[in-house]
């Protein structure tokens, strides 16, 4: 059968994600100083991200090598499951900035600990969940009509799935919007003690903000028009929206390590162990707090 030119594009995705997030979880596990909740979090992001993009190249293979309604209903269940966790760890992350200024005295302590195990044991149960779903029978493959615009999953199936999205996106963006107030009112008061507003305050409090915008609307963007498609999408219409929306959801995925990973001081000093054999001294790392945005 002829390749379709967006499942070729989809699993270079796929490989460019995997390939990005396997670094940051070599990482995570090989530096032992990575193990404060923040990282555990970041980790759990990058290794769901890490088999979404193995999903998508396994999909490929066997949409094209090993053409089986079976085994088409494993990948899109482990693609779901992948995705799902991915977006968890994200929502986890956020509670976790939010937490780290609202609760800063008592932000370093076992209660901390237990909760974002909590948290991420939560996240990663109902992602399986999810994506165990249309393996145990809530599919299309016997009834066509119930199809969605992603087969074999039902429309019922995308309607959860989607709506599962914007509630988690209302609660980032909730969580988001008071960080932005409490970052604010820090600044505010540490330029008060000063005795004056300098311009350092204003910058500050412009880049923290903007870094937030960008983090929400980097997601938002990605996987917003997947959503909004998934509920008004009908089966009957051409698949290309249909790629069109999820292709852009998977560079979520590929920025992630780049947003939360790659632009931490730890995580880059690490990568220079990892490369290098040793810590250059004359680099100089300034180590990131979990509230650093």
């Amino acid at each position: 059968a002829a390749v379709n030119p967006w499942d070729v594009m989809l699993c270079v995705s796929g490989t460019a994600i995997a390939c990005e997030n396997a670094l940051v979880v070599a990482i995570i596990c090989y530096s032992p100083s990575l193990r404060t909740p923040m990282f555990v979090l970041v980790g759990s992001l990058a290794t769901a991200d890490l088999l979404a993009g193995l999903g998508l190249i396994l999909n490929f293979v066997f949409q094209y090598v090993i053409r089986s309604e079976t085994v088409s209903l494993l990948t899109v269940g482990f693609l779901v499951a992948s995705f799902a966790a991915s977006v968890s760890s994200l929502l986890a992350i956020t509670v976790d900035r939010y937490l780290s200024l609202y609760n800063a005295l008592t932000y370093y302590s076992e209660r901390t600990v237990l909760c974002i195990h909590t948290m991420l044991a939560g996240a990663w149960g109902v992602s399986l969940c999810l994506g165990l779903l249309p393996v145990l029978g809530w599919n299309c493959l016997h009834d066509r009509t119930a199809c969605s615009v992603v087969r074999p999953l039902t429309k019922s199936n995308v309607t959860l799935l989607s709506a599962s999205f914007f509630l988690i996106f209302l609660i980032m963006l909730h969580l988001y919007i008071e960080i932005c107030k409490i970052v604010c009112r820090h600044a505010h008061q540490i330029a008060l003690q000063q005795h004056f507003l300098t311009a350092s305050h204003y910058v500050t409090t412009k880049k923290g903000v903007s870094t937030l915008a960008i983090i929400l609307g980097t997601f938002g963007a990605s996987w917003l028009p997947f959503a909004i498609y998934c509920v008004v999408g009908d089966p009957d219409y051409p698949s290309v929206y249909t790629y069109a929306t999820l292709l852009p959801a998977t560079y979520n995925s590929m920025i992630n390590p780049i947003i939360y990973a790659y632009r931490n001081q730890e995580i880059q000093r690490s990568m220079w162990v990892l490369f290098c054999g040793c810590f250059q001294a004359k680099v100089s790392f300034r180590s990131r707090s979990p509230s650093d945005v």
